[in-house]
Order: structure tokens, then sequence, then C-alpha cells
């Protein structure tokens, strides 16, 4: 690696020239991470539109426990994605790592839709979810490097609603799709990646600038910065650390050192408490409302709202984060969700039932996109990428507890209102959680993520 000091504008082509005023992000790497967080979105809730039918499948015989297990696997493989993705990406790189992930998660699929038994099944949510929780993290990761400071939570809360748009897809599509062909039809199309954005990525996903850098290949990641006019001022302060010498410490080590400490428990444990929200009500929100005597439509209904309203929410947050600070915002986000959840176990009509879905979603997808920015403001350039890693790999264990506990819940037999009242409990201790990070001295602005 080359040991010249590369100084702020030093090196870089500023994204301006002949061009005229420099984007926030290139709008083609902004792109294909959206379709990313959209097939994902729509992988993980088109699960929550099968549930009822694989209940009722009796050569299956499938409790809703058993239907939790399943749901909760997916989520496990998430967890060893997210985990696993830096390693991953500093021996191949984000642009591999990414295509990677997104080749796996999309094969499974495939073979989801003709598992002989809730074993295969299991066994295919298993290693789709590692898949997924390797792509997240990953394009998260690129998205910062390639985004304005000053737009790093509206750029990414857009790219994260996604995720939402997938998931009111995923509803709208199943409403007419499971009673004419069946559940496997469902995982038919969320195997559509493989010959969409697989061929996509490959062709036109770029490799992480800064991870160029890092690995000596400067002209490359010169002329990639030129290519994408990008504005120096997201490269530069990667580019400089990534040349810094080493003091010893591994990335990790940066989340435990004196003054992080707390501060990466209380991120984890609010991440935790996202996550299990959303995937708890993803699972769950059909059949508690089925089990509430609501049609069976009406629930995927619910799905639809819940998406939507955190697909609009989520880029509000993310322009009141920008001017309000993101702890603001998280905090009220969780405070709204558990009032909301509340007061959908009075069984009110549809219609006020849809709004309260719609907030809730807005408090649990949006307050976990908002997360992930927030996290990277406290760390290091070097360790950013990690942070993010670690914090969504542990986030991930309430996401696989969120469906068990939502399906435990209604196998013995508690009534419905139960799910609400204990997701409500959720969204407190996640806004307790918030609450108790301690403020940094000097936030560290999201300019770029290194992977080491």
């Amino acid at each position: 690696m080359s040991q010249t000091r590369i100084s702020r504008g030093a090196g870089l082509p500023a994204a301006s020239e002949g061009s005229g005023r420099p984007r926030s992000a290139p709008a083609l790497v902004v792109w294909l991470c959206w379709l990313v967080m959209f097939f994902d979105g729509f992988d993980l809730v088109m699960y929550g539109t099968v549930v009822p039918s694989l209940l009722d499948d009796e050569d299956w015989g499938l409790t809703p426990s058993g239907a939790g297990i399943i749901g909760g696997l997916a989520l496990v493989g998430m967890i060893i994605g997210a985990l696993g993705v830096g390693t991953l990406t500093d021996i191949i790189g984000r642009r591999w790592c990414a295509i990677g992930s997104m080749l796996g998660f999309s094969t499974m699929m495939m073979i989801s839709a003709v598992s002989p038994s809730p074993e295969i099944l299991g066994l295919t949510r298993l290693l789709a979810g590692i898949g997924l929780g390797g792509a997240m993290p990953t394009v998260g990761a690129l998205i910062l490097e390639y985004t304005r400071p000053a737009r790093k939570n509206l750029v990414f809360t857009l790219m994260f609603t996604g995720y939402s748009v997938g998931g009111v897809v995923a509803a709208l599509v199943a409403i007419p799709l499971i009673p004419a062909f069946g559940w496997r039809a469902m995982f038919v199309l969320g195997a559509l990646p493989l010959v969409t954005l697989v061929p996509l990525a490959i062709k036109y996903l770029p490799e992480s600038a800064a991870y160029l850098r890092s690995r000596g290949r400067d002209e490359e990641a010169s002329r990639l910065t030129q290519r994408l006019n990008l504005h120096e001022e997201t490269l530069a302060a990667a580019v400089e650390e990534a040349q810094q010498p080493r003091d010893g410490r591994t990335p990790a080590a940066d989340l435990f050192r004196a003054g992080q400490l707390v501060r990466t428990l209380v991120l984890w444990a609010a991440m935790f408490c996202a996550l299990l929200l959303i995937y708890g009500l993803t699972t769950w929100i059909p059949e508690v409302m089925r089990a509430s005597g609501y049609p069976l439509g009406s629930g995927l209904w619910m799905l639809v709202a819940f998406n939507g309203g955190a697909a609009v929410g989520a880029v509000l947050a993310g322009r009141l984060a920008d001017r309000f600070g993101s702890r603001t915002v998280l905090l009220v986000a969780f405070g709204a969700a558990s009032i909301a959840l509340v007061l959908l176990s009075l069984r009110l009509p549809l219609a006020a039932n849809l709004a309260l879905v719609a907030v809730a979603g807005v408090g649990s997808i949006g307050t976990a996109n908002l997360m992930n920015v927030y996290v990277t403001s406290f760390y290091a350039v070097r360790s950013r990428a990690t942070a993010l890693g670690w914090t969504l790999g542990i986030g991930r264990i309430g996401a696989v507890l969120g469906p068990v506990i939502g399906g435990v819940l209604l196998g013995v037999g508690l009534d419905a209102a139960w799910n609400f009242y204990l997701f409500s409990a959720v969204a407190v201790l996640g806004a307790i959680a918030v609450a108790l990070v301690p403020r940094a001295k000097e936030p560290v602005e999201p300019v770029g993520v290194v992977v080491h």
C-alpha cells in the first residue's frame, strides 16, 4: 500500500468537475442497494404471508410454535451472515460479498419452493438467512461511503425503504396469489433476484473505493471515484485513516475499549428491541388478526399498512434526524409504536387498525433503519463496518425471538391481545436503551467505511 498520506481533497477527483453540483450519492449505487433491500424485505415479509397456509396444511401438521421456529431459523442465518460479513469483505471486497449474498438467498428461495417437509424448509430458510444477513451491512457500508455527510440519514433511510416496499409488494401479491396457486408460488417469486438483480449487480455494482485504497489499489480507487462522480468529502477521511499506522487492535476491539463498552451494549439492546418488533410483527400480524376475528385478507392488508407506513415514515424520520438528531427521533418513534400496539389490542374498526399498524411500522422498521446510521456515528472509520455488523448480528437475536415468542403465545392459547402487549413493552425497552446511550463529545460523521 502506498504510504503517502492523502489529505482532504488531495488525490481525490472532485465530484463537481465538469458536472455541476455534486450529488449526495451516485444514483446507480443507491438504486442497486435499494433493490437488494427490496428483495430482502420481500423475502422476510413473504414468510408471514404464508404462515396461515402452512398451518392449514394437514400433510405437514405444523403448530404455531413450529412455524415460529422455521421463521426464527432465517434470523439465525442472518446472525451468521451479519457477524461474518467483516471477514468476507476483507478477503473478497464489498462488491463480491454483496453479490455472493444475493446469489445465496435467491437460490435458497427457489429450493424453499419445492421443500418436501418442514425440516427441509427450515434448513433452506436458515441458509437463505445467511445471504440476507451478509447483504444488509455490506450495502449499508457502500451507501455510507458514497453519501455526503450532510445527507447521510436521508439517503440511508431512502435506501432502506426498499425493505418496506418489498414487504408491501409481498403482502399485496399474496392476497390473490396464495388462494390461486398456493404458498409455494411466493417462494418462486422470492427467487427472482437470481435472474434480475444478480446479473445487474455483476455488471454495475462498484467496489468500495475506500476498500481499494486500503489494499493499495490507488489507481483503481481514483478511476472509480471519478467515474461515480464521488464527492471528495465522502472518501477523504476514510482514505486518511486507512493509511494511518495500526496500534495492534482489531476493529472489534474498538467496540469495547474504555468509554465505548456501555455505548456498544445499549446500542445492541436498542437494535435487539427494534428487530424483535419487526420480525415478530411481520411473522404474526396476519395470524394474530385472524385469531382476533378478522378474515385472512384483512391480516394481509395489515402487512401492507405496516410496511407502507414504515416506507413513508422512514423517509420523514431521516429528514427529521438530519435536522434534530437521530436520538430524539428514535425516542419518539419507539414511544409512538408502543402506544399504537396497545391500541391495537382493543379490536377497533379495520381502518383505525390499519393506521395504528402503520405507526407501528414506523416505530419498528423506521427505527431499525435509523439505528444503522446512529450506530456508525459513534465509531472510527476502520471499525464502523464491524460495529454495524455486530450490532445487526446481536440485534438479530431479537429477530429470532420475535417469531418464536409470537408462536408460543398463540400456541398456549393466550388471547391474541397479549402479542400486542408484549411487543408494546419491547418498544418501551427500546426507547429506554436509546435514552441510555452516552452522548459522544465529538460524534464521528459516517463519511466512509473501511473493513480490515
